[in-house]
């Protein structure tokens, strides 16, 4: 279902995880849990994937992240800002060491001007830990590509966490 490459990426960060007594979260909008099927895909990922958010619409990130619906009108769903409220509330209602929020516009329709198709925000949070965080603009690119390049980048701010 997934490029090998991201598959063997995956496989790395919970081998890695695994060996560190790390447990990770995940919570989505605009990927619609691809993480975490990604994931969960690969046998015995739950002794390391602790659980999955898939907030696609505000109300979502209010009442499962905690994302204040202030911040939301303030910000908007897609920004700096929700995407790292969504990581913190990851790693607040999960027992997850680490957390990743992503957030954005995959298109094809949905896109403003101030934030055009291809907009993707991702934040990771490690306990104890700055959260980092990764801004994408990819273009008016496929659905599809929009969405994977985002499970990507997750995945290289999750392991960035590790080190």
């Amino acid at each position: 279902m997934f490029p090998e490459r991201l598959r063997n990426l995956a496989m790395l960060i919970l081998d890695d995880a695994e060996q560190a007594r790390l447990k990770i979260a995940t919570a989505e909008s605009c990927t619609g849990g691809l993480l975490a099927a990604l994931f969960t895909e690969i046998p015995g990922s739950s002794n390391v994937f602790e659980r999955g958010f898939v907030t696609y619409s505000n109300r979502a990130k209010e009442e499962m992240l905690g994302v204040p619906g202030d911040a939301l009108a303030d910000y908007g769903a897609v920004s700096e800002p929700v995407a790292r409220m969504m990581a913190e509330g990851a790693l607040g209602n999960s027992r997850a060491n680490i957390a990743v929020g992503i957030t954005g516009v995959a298109g094809p329709g949905g896109g403003t001007k101030m934030k055009p198709v291809g907009t993707v925000h991702i934040a990771c949070a490690r306990e104890n830990r700055a959260i980092i965080h990764e801004h994408l603009q990819l273009g008016e690119i496929s659905r599809d590509a929009i969405r994977m390049a985002a499970v990507e980048t997750a995945l290289n701010l999750i392991q960035a966490q590790m080190r």
